[in-house]
This record gives structure tokens, C-alpha cells and sequence, in this order.
């Protein structure tokens, strides 16, 4: 099954990006940290790739803290500025204006020769659905701004938020692209909630998610479930899990929608612990 999302407000918000990145100074993007390349719209990073960037990885309590600090290493040497952020308990956001000024630096110097008083610095704040970015601007203002939620699509409109006198933000929605060409990409963006789940497969992205899972962090897997060994076979992991926690149906069959259910929510709540989709040594490029 092909995973793609793209409802009209994502192609207006794209349009908006377009016509107001002339305005711009600096771009935060926020990306997943569980995935970080995956969580990161090419479009987007193609139409603002002019622009000084900060990379926040988001939600950096969920993944794997040594693939936190290769992220961002890899970003770094992309020649972007990086945090590794937890917006919901605060992680990291108190350095965001800094980084800004950081990269704004040049813009600053240019307006001392010239004898111009120095404006606020405009950041554009971008980032995919469910990334965490109105919780990044929560953050910031100090006060509750926009919309948060864990189903993705909360932020329709783009606005600019004054977060103090040196620094404006300007909001959009979360954007997607309109085709996913790698598979994978689609599955990780389901897993991390970037997708209304309407639009995906559960048990075909739970299989996609145990696959993983044994192959890179069967020990987790491992404990979660009380399993001594993780079977090579993901039809027979399933039944395992399913056997482990009692989700049968009549005549002592497996229920595999409600095993799917259960290791989706094991996962985006964190109960296997610290995990990441994607490897900086495996990536994309």
C-alpha cells in the first residue's frame, strides 16, 4: 500500500511559503528526531535553501540518544545549526533565539555599516505535521499561541507571533509533499503520527515497525514483551505478542488488528523505550 497525504490547505500553505520567503531572515525547521530525514519536506528544504537554517530535532526523549547526537553531526555537516529539543517538557527551546542571532549575525553586521537601526529578525518556523512545531512556539512565546494536538493538520493558517523584541515567527501549517517516493518514508511518517491514520494501513505499518525493530533494537523488543527470542518470521512475532498479552478472538485465534493497535501505541508513547527509524549511515542522500 502506498502511503500519501496531501489535503488542499498543505498546497495553499506551500503557495504562502513561496510568496513570503523573500521576507525571511532565518528558517527553524522542526523535524522528528525519531526520524529525521523522513520528517523533512524536500520541497520545503528546496524553496528555503537560500536562507541560514536552524534543524530542531524534536521530540528527542522518544528517540535514540546516540543516533540524536549523529543527526545532528550529519545536519551539521550540512552546513546547518542544530538543537536537540524536547518541546513538551521545554528541552533545549530556551537556546532557539540565540542560534537565531547566531545565524543572523551577517544581517546584523550589514545593518551597522550601513547605520540602520536593526529590526526584529524574521524566522520562518516550518516543519511536517505532528513534528511538534506549535509546541515549539508555545515554548517560545511563553504562552499559549497556536493549537497543539497528537492528530496531525492542527495549524490551518499561516499568522506571525512575536516572540520578544528581537525575534518575530512566522507560523505555517505542516506540509507534506505530494508524493512520497520512498516507501519507507511513508511508513516512518505513519509510525510518528504525521499521517491521519484513515489514510494508512495499521497492521502493514506494524509489520513494517516489528521488522525494524528485530533487525535494530531487538533487545527493547525483547523486554516489552517477555520474549526470550525474537522469531525471524514477523507472522510468527505476532503471534507471539498476541499469545503474550491475551488479544485473541473466538476459537483462541490471534486478533492481529488489535495486536497492530497495541505495538502502535507501544511505540509512539514511548513504552519500548528510545528509538530511532532512520540511521545517518543508512540514509537518503
Amino acid at each position: 500500500m502506498v502511503i500519501q497525504w496531501y489535503p488542499g490547505h498543505m498546497a495553499k500553505a506551500r503557495r504562502q511559503v513561496q510568496e513570503k520567503i523573500k521576507q525571511i531572515d532565518v528558517v527553524i525547521e522542526v523535524c522528528d528526531a525519531r526520524a529525521p530525514l523522513a520528517s523533512r519536506n524536500p520541497l520545503v528544504d528546496e524553496m528555503t535553501r537560500s536562507k541560514p537554517r536552524l534543524m530542531l530535532l524534536n521530540k528527542s526523549d522518544l528517540a535514540d540518544p546516540e543516533m540524536n547526537r549523529k543527526w545532528a553531526d550529519y545536519f551539521e555537516k550540512q552546513g546547518d545549526a542544530v538543537l536537540i529539543v524536547d518541546a513538551q517538557k521545554g528541552k533545549g527551546i530556551k537556546d532557539i533565539p540565540g542560534k537565531v542571532n547566531e545565524l543572523a549575525k551577517p544581517l546584523y553586521e550589514k545593518w551597522a555599516r550601513k547605520k540602520v537601526n536593526p529590526r526584529p529578525i524574521r524566522a520562518l518556523i516550518i516543519g511536517i505535521p505532528n513534528a511538534g512545531k506549535s509546541t515549539v512556539i508555545n515554548r517560545l512565546a511563553g504562552k499559549r499561541i497556536t493549537k497543539i494536538g497528537d492528530k496531525p493538520g492542527v495549524t490551518k493558517a499561516q499568522q506571525w507571533i512575536k516572540v520578544d523584541r528581537q525575534l518575530d515567527l512566522l507560523d505555517t501549517p505542516g506540509i507534506l509533499w505530494p508524493k512520497f517516493e520512498d516507501p519507507h518514508v511513508g511508513q516512518m511518517l505513519a509510525l510518528t503520527g504525521a499521517i491521519k491514520e484513515e489514510i494508512f494501513d495499521y497492521e502493514e505499518s506494524a509489520v513494517y515497525l516489528l521488522r525494524f525493530l528485530s533487525q535494530s533494537y531487538p533487545e527493547l523488543l525483547k523486554s516489552r514483551y517477555q520474549i526470550e527470542e525474537v522469531p525471524e518470521e514477523v507472522g510468527d512475532l505476532f503471534d507471539l505478542i498476541g499469545k503474550r498479552r491475551g488479544i485473541l478472538i473466538s476459537g483462541g485465534r490471534i486478533d492481529y488488528e488489535r495486536v497492530s493497535e497495541l505495538v502502535f501505541r507501544d511505540f509512539r508513547s514511548g513504552h519500548f523505550g528510545r528509538i530511532t527509524l532512520e540511521f545517518p549511515e543508512t540514509s537518503r542522500t
